[in-house]
C-alpha cells in the first residue's frame, strides 16, 4: 500500500443481545447472504483451524461478482479479521475486521472496520464512490445482524431450514436441464403463473416469476440464480422476497445413487416477525418435511460455476461485509433429507395463511414439491421414450 492513501473506515451498531449470540451469527459464512442485501452465495474453499478462504458471489452494477477473500478467526476475543486476496477495480486492496464487545443488560455493540485502497486520485470522484460503496454495505450488513440476533429468544428462532427432496428413476441430466430451463415452468408447475428468465452472465439467471400461493393469492419475486451444471446445483437468492420473508436463499440439487438420482430443494428462509400477524409465533430454528426414508446428504467438493470472473464488475464493494464470516468445517449442510412421495402435495387452501411462520414454510415448500414433482415426470417420460432394445 505503499504510495496509496489507506482509507479507514469504521462502523458500529448496539445490538440488544449477548456478545457470544451475535459473534456466532458473524462466524457464519454461509448466513451472510441473509443478513446482507447484495450477498448471494458465500462457499468456502477450504479451512485450516480459524483460517479459511471463502469465495464470494454479489450484486454488483446491474450484474453479479464472484470474489475470493481470507479470514481468521479470533473467538476468544470475538474478532474476526478479512482481506481481499485480490485487488478489483476500483479497489487495489481491501482488508478489515469484525469486533463484538459485550455490554451489560446482555447487549452488545458490533463493529465492522474496513482498510482499503483505491485506484487513482485518492481525492477524486471515484474515490469518493467506492467509499459511499464501503459505508453502504457496511450500514446495510450491521441492520441485518441487529435484525436476526435481536430476534426473540435469538437468532435461531428467527431462521427456518428446509428441504423437500424427491427420488426419481431418471437421468440426472433431464432432471438438471429441467431445473434449470425455469421459463418452461409456468404451465407445467401449478404453482408457477409466469416467468421471465434472461442471463446475467454465462450460469448466472435472473427468474422473474409470480406464484400462486396455498391460500389462492399470487406474489410476484424475482431471484439471481447460479448454475453449476458439472455439480448438478443452482444456487439462487430471492432478491425482492415477499412479507413476511426478510430473506429466503436456496439450492436445487442432483445428486445419482444406484437407482437414479435424488432430487432436493433446500431452503433457508428469515423471517421478519414485525410483519407476521401479531408479531407472529415463536418459530423453531429447524423444521423438516415429512419423515419417510431419511439419508443423509453428502457433501459435493471442488465445486466450479460457469463463470466466476469478470461477470458484472463495478464500483460496488459490497462483498466485504461478510468477508468476515465463516464457520469451521465443511461446507454445512441442513438435516438429513426424507423424502417426499408423489401425490402428497396439499391443495390449495390447506394450512395456515402466507402470513404466518408455519405459511411461509408451506407456500415455498408447496411450490418446490411440485416442481420436483415435474422434475421427475419429465426425466421418467424421457427415458420410456428411449427405443426398446
Amino acid at each position: 500500500m505503499s504510495g496509496e492513501r489507506v482509507r479507514r473506515l469504521v462502523h458500529s451498531a448496539e445490538v440488544a443481545a449477548p456478545a457470544e449470540a451475535v459473534y456466532a451469527l458473524l462466524a457464519n459464512a454461509v448466513r451472510g447472504p441473509l443478513y446482507s442485501p447484495q450477498v448471494l452465495h458465500v462457499e468456502r474453499m477450504d479451512a485450516d483451524g480459524d483460517r479459511e478462504r471463502l469465495r464470494l458471489w454479489e450484486q454488483s452494477g446491474g450484474g453479479v461478482r464472484c470474489s475470493l477473500w481470507a479470514r481468521v478467526a479470533h473467538p476468544g476475543e470475538r474478532r474476526i479479521e478479512f482481506w481481499r486476496l485480490r485487488g478489483e477495480a476500483p479497489f487495489t486492496s481491501m482488508a478489515g475486521q469484525w469486533t463484538v464487545e459485550e455490554r451489560p443488560g446482555g447487549r452488545s455493540v458490533v463493529s465492522v472496520l474496513h482498510e482499503f485502497t483505491v485506484a487513482g486520485d485518492p481525492e477524486g470522484a471515484e474515490a469518493a464512490r467506492a467509499a459511499l460503496a464501503v459505508e453502504d454495505s457496511a450500514r446495510s450488513a450491521l441492520r441485518g445482524v441487529r435484525r436476526i440476533a435481536q430476534g426473540s429468544g435469538g437468532s435461531r428462532q428467527r431462521v427456518l431450514t428446509f428441504q423437500e427432496s424427491l427420488r426419481v428413476e431418471g437421468p440426472g441430466e433431464v432432471v438438471y436441464d429441467f431445473l434449470y430451463r425455469a421459463a418452461d415452468w409456468a404451465g407445467r408447475v401449478p404453482q408457477v403463473r409466469h416467468v421471465e428468465v434472461s442471463e446475467v452472465s454465462p450460469g448466472i439467471q435472473a427468474v422473474n416469476y409470480r406464484l400462486r400461493l396455498p391460500d389462492r393469492t399470487e406474489r410476484a419475486t424475482n431471484s439471481l440464480r447460479l448454475c453449476f451444471p458439472h455439480a448438478g446445483r443452482i444456487v439462487y437468492k430471492q432478491t425482492t422476497p415477499w412479507a413476511p420473508v426478510a430473506a429466503h436463499t436456496g439450492e436445487w440439487s442432483v445428486l445419482p445413487d444406484e437407482h437414479g438420482v435424488r432430487v432436493i430443494a433446500e431452503h433457508t428462509v428469515l423471517l421478519d416477525e414485525d410483519a407476521l400477524p401479531d408479531g407472529g409465533p415463536a418459530l423453531p430454528g429447524r423444521e423438516n418435511t415429512r419423515s419417510s426414508d431419511a439419508s443423509t446428504r453428502p457433501s459435493p467438493g471442488g465445486i466450479q460455476p460457469w463463470s466466476q470472473g469478470d461477470a458484472g464488475r463495478s464500483e460496488d464493494g459490497a462483498a466485504h461485509v461478510l468477508a468476515g464470516a465463516g464457520e469451521s468445517g465443511g461446507r454445512p449442510r441442513p438435516d438429513p433429507v426424507p423424502r417426499s412421495g408423489r401425490g402428497q402435495e396439499p391443495s390449495a387452501g390447506q394450512g395456515p395463511g402466507p402470513g404466518s411462520g408455519g405459511g411461509v414454510r408451506e407456500a415455498i415448500g408447496q411450490a418446490s414439491r411440485a416442481i420436483l414433482e415435474q422434475a421427475g415426470r419429465h426425466a421418467e417420460s424421457a427415458v420410456r421414450a428411449l427405443p426398446r432394445r
